[in-house]
């Protein structure tokens, strides 16, 4: 039988420790959780890889890697809620939730969002509330809030999302601008969001980010 544990351990110090993620509670909630259960079975053996993994077709679960230096970035404190957008399975929200004080998980997806819903109690992520809907419209409902985690990359604005942050808020995701790609940090500060670019970092659009190409004559 696989050891998970060990494999997770080594995921933490070889790929996200070494890529300059310092916080010790990225690194132990990213420890704690068991990413193999949140994967599909036949993909298990891979949960741990130093890449992004397809959960169904065309979603990814971003690469530990990234995962851990985006977390680092949008500094997530004890007292914070959490948007998680495109919660997939739920991975993602399970270690937001050894984070932060609340995570609402979105997801579209109505396999993922069933997926989610029984994984997450299972693991112990009782403070999360996971909600089926639009990845680009957010969940008003539960806003405003302090962390906005973008599972994925954007091509277009993310202006619905950037609209539920709470004053002094910040939102992490992906940017791509044709071959070019970067983490990007979104901070609300006296009502004007602006942005900055954090690293190099490659991930699929999101659903509903994706930039709409017109005809050119």
């Amino acid at each position: 039988m696989p050891d998970y544990a060990l494999q997770r351990f080594n995921m933490v110090e070889s790929q996200v420790r070494t890529s300059d993620v310092t916080d010790e509670r990225i690194l132990a909630a990213m420890n704690a959780v068991p990413r193999e259960r949140f994967v599909p079975a036949d993909k298990r053996g891979i949960a741990y890889a130093d890449a992004a993994l397809e959960i169904v077709p065309g979603r990814f679960m971003l690469e530990p890697r990234n995962f851990g230096k985006m977390l680092q970035a949008v500094v997530v404190e004890p007292d914070d809620k959490v948007l998680d957008v495109g919660c997939l399975s739920g991975y993602s929200s399970a270690v937001l939730a050894k984070l932060a004080k609340m995570v609402v998980a979105l997801e579209q997806d109505a396999d993922l969002v069933r997926a989610a819903s029984d994984m997450l109690p299972a693991v112990g992520a009782t403070n999360v509330t996971v909600v089926q809907g639009s990845l680009a419209e957010g969940a008003r409902q539960h806003a405003p809030y302090d962390v906005i985690f973008m599972n994925g990359g954007i091509e277009t604005e993310p202006r619905a999302l950037l609209a539920q942050l709470n004053e002094g808020g910040r939102l992490v995701t992906i940017r791509r601008k044709g071959a070019e790609a970067r983490a990007q940090l979104y901070v609300k500060e006296n009502g004007h969001v602006g942005a900055w670019p954090e690293f190099d970092a490659h991930a699929p659009v999101l659903p509903g980010f994706r930039e709409q190409v017109g005809f050119v004559f």
